[in-house]
């Protein structure tokens, strides 16, 4: 968005002594320590950490607006506020009074040339570092990060996505399919792009960059980036190639034709419409990718698991309110072909057909009359024994094990707006339960996940054991 109050919040120089030393990425937060998400104001150059650590940037902004009760502000104290600042790690800007990510600069450009000066402080720390980090590459041991899990040394290797500014629910989604091996394991085993031209004539070698290739492969960078993200390597992927080509060829891209997305999450609903007045019955049969499902109002003022007002939301509370029977409203009339007119109806959905992997949408924004707001309520769902049989058109056809999905992956939304906010993923790999936060990645357990409130889930069709008799 286009920032009014740039002009009277950054007021710091690109070269200002000011600023920590080392990368602007492991700068520490002058309150808690922390470097996890360090943002700089670009008021004062002050370090704090993000809005989803501790929040102390926030606090920072929120304790310059107080005003001084015992002396008069100066005309510089008056000017400066400390509204906008910068995410050490994206170089992305924000502004807290406009609550939002900022887009635009300043006349001199001093948003860019400070950008500039952090980029270069954090290409010299890492040419400075780069002789230690070869000899720790050279150990195979320790090519992978290590953690105290039970008081043994865990290797993690996990790789974490870098953040392009405002990009962390791609990087949440790309993680969380990483972690869908069906899915993944078709591209990656896909043979690599060769160029087969000029002086590169029988050479294999690879798109690093799509600029300039009206020849851009989605699939190819798609491909590159889910092999980047378990080899184990200590720096975070920049997914820039890939974010480029679906900038680049979105607006002509099409999945009209079978492909290995429909697939594995391709279902098929048949939605039941019934004249109040006549009784004729209408049958339409949709194919999906995911579900949408509304959290049901009765539960919308309980925020956590633990609240005593009533009972919990459950995952099965909103998949019972999306496929029973739904009386439409005056604005939904349907057109009845035999009474030749809109009548009142009802609509009721059945899944004709389970996908491979179950994607579910939980609904958490709404509008009201004037804006758009956030559903914070925690919904209750399954780790592992997701049964979808009830739900099914004909479930006499289907096996037990055909209708048992566990999960694999959890996306989450962070903060209270559409407009803003930060998304994560929770995934399991090989057993284990990862948090991927952009560029970091860290080993969780289950209880943590199951108190995650969900904003996408990924279940994955339980398969059944060899040798077991279906039912």
């Amino acid at each position: 968005m286009e920032c009014p109050h740039l002009s009277s919040s950054v007021c710091i120089a690109p070269d200002s002594a000011k600023f920590p030393n080392g990368s602007p990425s492991s700068w520490c937060c002058s309150v808690c320590r922390s470097n996890k998400s360090p943002w700089v104001c670009l008021t004062c150059s002050s370090v704090h950490c993000g809005r989803y650590v501790n929040g102390h940037a926030k606090k920072h902004y929120e304790d310059a607006q107080i005003p001084l009760t015992n002396h008069k502000k100066s005309e510089k104290q008056e000017k400066a506020q400390h509204t906008v600042c910068m995410d050490c790690s994206s170089y992305s800007t924000y502004c807290y009074r406009c609550d939002d990510f900022v887009v635009n600069d300043t006349k001199l450009g001093l948003v860019q040339k400070v950008r500039e000066h952090l980029q270069n402080l954090e290409n010299s720390a890492f040419t400075a570092d780069r002789h230690r980090k070869r000899k720790l590459l050279e150990n195979s041991s320790l090519n992978s990060k290590l953690l105290k899990v039970n008081g043994s040394a865990t290797a993690i290797c996990a790789t974490g996505l870098r953040n392009l500014g405002n990009t962390c629910f791609m990087n949440a989604i790309l993680q969380s399919l990483s972690n869908i091996e069906q899915f993944c394991c078709y591209f990656k085993e896909l043979p690599a792009v060769e160029l087969r031209n000029g002086k590169t004539a029988g050479r294999r070698t690879y798109h690093t960059r799509s600029q300039g290739d009206n020849n851009v492969s989605l699939v190819e960078e798609f491909r590159k980036t889910l092999c980047a993200l378990w080899q184990g390597s200590q720096t975070a992927f920049s997914p820039e190639s890939l974010f480029y080509v679906v900038w680049k060829i979105m607006p002509n891209f099409r999945n009209g034709a079978s492909t290995v997305v429909t697939a594995i999450f391709g279902g098929i609903l048949q939605n039941e419409v019934n004249c109040l007045i006549c009784g004729t019955e209408s049958r339409k049969f949709d194919p999906f990718l995911d579900l949408s499902l509304d959290i049901p109002s009765q539960f919308r003022n309980k925020r956590s698991k633990n609240q005593e007002n009533g009972p919990t939301c459950s995952l099965r509370d909103c998949l019972r309110s999306f496929t029973d029977l739904e009386e439409l409203d005056e604005t939904e009339l349907y057109m009845c072909h035999k009474c030749k007119k809109k009548q009142k109806s009802t609509k009721k959905f059945w899944i004709q057909k389970l996908p491979k992997v179950l994607c579910l949408h939980l609904k958490r924004f709404h509008w009201t009359a004037y804006l758009r707001n956030k559903v914070d309520t925690y919904v209750e769902f399954p780790l592992r024994g997701l049964d979808m049989k009830c739900y099914l058109l004909e479930p006499e056809n289907s096996g037990p094990e055909n209708c048992l999905y566990d999960l694999a992956a959890v996306v989450v939304h962070h903060g209270s707006g559409v407009g803003s906010g930060h998304y994560t993923a929770y995934a399991t790999h090989e057993g284990r339960w990862f948090h991927f936060n952009d560029s970091t990645v860290t080993l969780t357990d289950e209880d943590t996940v199951g108190k995650a409130k969900a904003y996408i889930l990924f279940y994955v069709e339980r398969q059944a054991k060899a040798g077991s008799d279906k039912l």
